[in-house]
């Protein structure tokens, strides 16, 4: 059986990837093991420390794929992110995950990095969940759906929930804490995840399932 260690940034993705994308890949005899940042015990840090943890997985097993599954959402440049200045200057979304991605594998170690496919979720875990309203209405009880409008605007406004952007205000995660009372970001992330299921998430979300390609095609 093929292995696949996802490297996550927190336990909304790991628990993501155990839920939703682990029965989906088991089912194509691969095995998905889905690890926190070990330094922080979840949580973005520095490129060096994750570029560490990831060469140290790609050694552990040379028959692995390696892979991550963090936000750009918090991504900044005192992280030292490989070329991240010039990356940052370019203006298309997609075209910057993509610079971003090229230059983190390339600075992996040159004897690992074929099995390294980088990832970076755009812009957040939490925009995936913003794939389809009615399905947000049938698993959140109506009294806790304290910002409708919010809600319906953003749904309006954003085709793709992959766009939904990275300032603090209009982040996704943050939309949500608006939007629904009493949210948690580990425990909404599954119930909602799990109702939209792989399918969906993947038509919505032509990044995510562009990853998800990848990593089906090993």
């Amino acid at each position: 059986m093929k292995r696949i260690i996802i490297i996550c940034e927190g336990e909304t993705e790991q628990t993501f990837c155990n839920r939703v994308l682990q029965p989906y890949f088991q089912e194509r005899n691969i095995h998905i093991q889905a690890a926190l940042i070990k330094r922080s015990k979840g949580g973005i840090v520095s490129w060096p420390i994750l570029k560490k943890e990831i060469e140290i997985y790609l050694k552990s097993d040379i028959f692995a794929i390696v892979t991550t599954f963090i936000d750009y959402y918090g991504l900044f440049t005192k992280l030292s992110f490989p070329e991240w200045k010039t990356t940052e200057k370019i203006a298309d979304p997609n075209a910057r995950m993509d610079s971003l991605e090229s230059n983190i594998k390339k600075d992996i170690h040159i004897d690992l990095n074929d099995r390294f496919i980088p990832y970076i979720q755009l812009h957040e875990f939490e925009g995936l969940l913003f794939n389809d309203i009615h399905i947000i209405y049938e698993q959140i009880p109506i009294e806790d759906i304290v910002n409708k409008k919010e809600l319906e605007r953003t749904f309006k406004d954003y085709d793709n929930p992959e766009m939904i952007n990275t300032n603090r205000e209009t982040s996704p995660s943050h939309r949500l804490a608006r939007i629904i009372k009493g949210y948690d970001k580990v425990v909404y992330g599954d119930i909602l995840s799990e109702a939209i299921g792989l399918h969906r998430i993947r038509n919505k979300a032509p990044r995510f399932n562009e990853w998800i390609s990848k990593l089906e095609n090993i």
